[in-house]
């Protein structure tokens, strides 16, 4: 039994809260397992449990992903094994997205990687002021998972493209003008919203109870920075065959934030870019189980490369933030060198649910 995850019953409400404040709250093997055994158990007909909530511990972090060291220091010794990890989260994942019962996330604070994945497959994804989303895998060789293949590509406006490949930050109001969170509730109203949903009494419309006490406490996030450059993100990531006809078109464009995101992307693992485009290309025709198994797939030859490792040791380890990437440049890499990641795995493919 961990610790690093709390679950109780709270009237109608099943509560889940990541218990790892210092270290924001990040998922570890057994939190992941907990939670998922436990969601099943709620989402049976027996229990009185009729909806879920799940929160961070502390005012920093909702979640800020997975335990990355941790993954890091075990892939290193031993790729099979620590991709049963990402077996374990991705089944979760799953089980979220078709989760039978309502399933509401308070976002507030940090929310990336792994806590993308635990909270924005759910019916409601409620922010706060200080929501921080990002899902930033490019910079570390990796990609942005736990069903960003699914949900990314069906952002509007090339948003989601754009959000995965630059690996940009998003505050409350832009969570909500993207549509990665459902509602927002100011800081002053943050607590007393959250004690009122677990003192509302549930019937037969369960999510439509949920959204009454959710549009009481709602507020106006303000101005989203997003939308100041929403036009170009839309005509600039949008209907594009190749990544490299994507990197042409802000090569060509020479505008501002051309200039700016070219400059992002050129800091990426270029493996990681390209993977990441034909994962968002991929996705978007999938249904979400079958994202979930493409990333299994891509993820399990990931840790057999290079770049993850690399991109820990520049970002999280030694923090020097210059990761010498291999291949270099796009230009390294084919067709036929990614084609690999996207292979049936035989007997150790992703089974859902």
């Amino acid at each position: 039994m961990t610790t690093d995850i709390l679950f109780e019953e709270i009237g109608d409400w099943g509560v889940i809260t990541l218990n790892r404040e210092k270290a924001l709250n990040a998922l570890n093997w057994d939190m992941v397992k907990a939670m998922r055994a436990q969601l099943t158990k709620w989402g049976s007909g027996r229990t009185t449990v009729k909806a879920v909530l799940v929160k961070g511990e502390g005012e920093r972090a909702f979640c800020a992903g997975g335990d990355i060291r941790w993954l890091h220091d075990t892939a290193k010794e031993d790729p099979a094994h620590a991709c049963e990890f990402f077996r374990e989260e991705y089944r979760t994942n799953s089980l979220i997205y078709h989760y039978p019962k309502p399933y509401v996330a308070l976002i507030d604070g940090i929310v990336m990687g792994g806590g993308v994945g635990i909270s924005v497959h759910g019916d409601f994804r409620v922010a706060g002021d200080a929501t921080l989303f990002a899902m930033p895998e490019t910079g570390i060789g990796l990609f942005p998972d736990v069903g960003g293949g699914h949900f990314m590509p069906r952002l509007h406006d090339g948003l989601g493209l754009y959000y995965a490949l630059t690996g940009a930050r998003a505050k409350a109001a832009d969570c909500m003008a993207a549509g990665i969170a459902t509602h927002y509730a100011p800081g002053d109203k943050y607590e007393e919203l959250a004690d009122a949903l677990l003192k509302t009494t549930l019937g037969g419309h369960a999510h439509a109870d949920i959204e009454t006490v959710l549009d009481i406490y709602a507020g106006d996030p303000g101005h989203a920075p997003v939308n100041d450059i929403r036009e170009d993100i839309a005509r600039l990531f949008q209907g594009h065959e190749t990544l490299d006809a994507l990197m042409a078109a802000l090569k060509q464009d020479g505008g501002e934030f051309a200039k700016t995101t070219l400059a992002t992307l050129e800091k990426m693992s270029p493996t990681s870019l390209r993977l990441t485009f034909e994962q968002m290309r991929h996705g978007h025709e999938l249904d979400f189980d079958e994202v979930m198994k493409m990333e299994f797939r891509m993820v399990r030859r990931v840790m057999e490369g290079d770049d993850f490792f690399e991109g820990v040791r520049a970002q999280i380890l030694d923090k020097d933030r210059n990761p010498k990437w291999s291949p270099a440049s796009l230009a390294e890499i084919s067709d036929k060198d990614l084609a690999p990641y996207f292979e049936p795995l035989g007997e150790a493919e992703l089974v859902l649910p």
